[in-house]
C-alpha cells in the first residue's frame, strides 16, 4: 500500500479540487445567474456569474471544438506523465502539481462539454481582472509549481522519465 500512497494522495486532492470547482460553479449558477453581483469586499472583490465560451481572458471565444480537443490532449498527456512519476517521497510535490493541473483542466472540460461554456465568477474590482473560477486557480497554481520544481527542486537527471516516448 505504501508504494502507491503518493498517487493516492494526489488522486484524493484531484477529487477534492474537482468537487470544489464543480460545487462552486453549481452554487454560483443557482444563486447568481441573472442577478446582481455578490459583494464580498466592497470595491475589491465580488462574485459575478459569467458564461465564458472561450479560454483564459475569453481568448478563442466560440472555438469549443478546438478548446475541448486541446484540453483532452493536455489531460491525456498529463495523466500519462502522472502515472510515470515514481511513488517516492521525493516526488510528492510533482504528484501534487499534476493533481492541480489535471483537476483544473478536467473541471473546465466538464463545463465545456456539458454546457458549451465555462462558469467564471471570482472578480477583483480594482484591477477589473477577468473573471475566473476554482479550476482556473488550480491550473494557474500548477504552472509556477512546475517551474519551481523543474528549475529549483529536481535535477535534470531526476526527471528524465517524463515526456520520454519510445522511438520506433
Amino acid at each position: 500500500m505504501k508504494k502507491y500512497s503518493a498517487k493516492i494522495i494526489a488522486a484524493l486532492i484531484f477529487v477534492i479540487l474537482l468537487a470544489a470547482d464543480y460545487f462552486s460553479k453549481m452554487w454560483v449558477s443557482a444563486n447568481l445567474a441573472g442577478k446582481e453581483n455578490m459583494v464580498i469586499i466592497k470595491g475589491v472583490f465580488e462574485l459575478e456569474y459569467l458564461e465564458n465560451n472561450g479560454a483564459a481572458f475569453s481568448s478563442f471565444a466560440g472555438k469549443q471544438v478546438f478548446l475541448i480537443s486541446l484540453t483532452v490532449i493536455v489531460i491525456l498527456l498529463a495523466a500519462v506523465e502522472f502515472l510515470r512519476i515514481p511513488n517516492t517521497k521525493r516526488f510528492i510535490p510533482l504528484h501534487l502539481a499534476f493533481a492541480l493541473l489535471l483537476s483544473g483542466a478536467v473541471g473546465n472540460l466538464i463545463d465545456r462539454i456539458s454546457q458549451g461554456y465555462v462558469v467564471d465568477f471570482f472578480y477583483f474590482v480594482p484591477i477589473n481582472f477577468p473573471r475566473f473560477n476554482v479550476a482556473d486557480i488550480c491550473v494557474t497554481l500548477a504552472v509556477p509549481f512546475f517551474i519551481i520544481l523543474f528549475f529549483f527542486v529536481y535535477k535534470e537527471d531526476e526527471t528524465e522519465f517524463l515526456f520520454k516516448f519510445k522511438k520506433k
